[in-house]
């Protein structure tokens, strides 16, 4: 189960957190905090992705400025949840014609959609990007 997406940038500062488990507003930013410490302090020539996260794992990609992190069970796919990463960013791209982080923080409402639509109540629901931009694009249809 995936218990928590982040992204942050560079500097800590958090442009999206989604929690699947219930947490008090001080334990949040405690995890935030010890995940940017975590994925920004390891050596870029690491051949790993993942990281020991107290009793659960890490699984985080940097893209340009920004870190994308999953929290989830030590039993968990790490590679399945690392092209999940990849696929958000991919959707990202797409949907945002070449994403950047200013299009996450003016438009956090969208990216918290296209979240929705492959994650569900910490599972992976829908791999595939082309079902992903199509029901995205019905939604932009539906608002206009």
């Amino acid at each position: 189960m995936i218990r928590f997406v982040l992204l942050q940038n560079r500097a800590g500062k958090t442009r999206l957190a989604k929690y699947y488990i219930p947490l008090e507003d001080d334990e949040k930013h405690k995890l935030e905090y010890e995940v940017h410490r975590l994925v920004v302090g390891r050596n870029p020539t690491q051949s790993t992705n993942f990281a020991e996260f107290r009793t659960h794992k890490v699984i985080y990609r940097k893209y340009a400025g920004l870190f994308f992190s999953m929290c989830c069970d030590v039993t968990d796919n790490e590679f399945a949840l690392l092209e999940a990463i990849h696929l958000f960013v991919e959707v990202l791209d797409h949907y945002f014609q070449s994403v950047c982080e200013l299009d996450l923080v003016f438009n956090f409402h969208k990216v918290y959609l296209i979240l929705d639509e492959f994650v569900l109540a910490g599972e992976l629901q829908e791999t595939s990007k082309k079902v992903i931009l199509e029901r995205l694009r019905e939604l932009d249809r539906i608002e206009t």
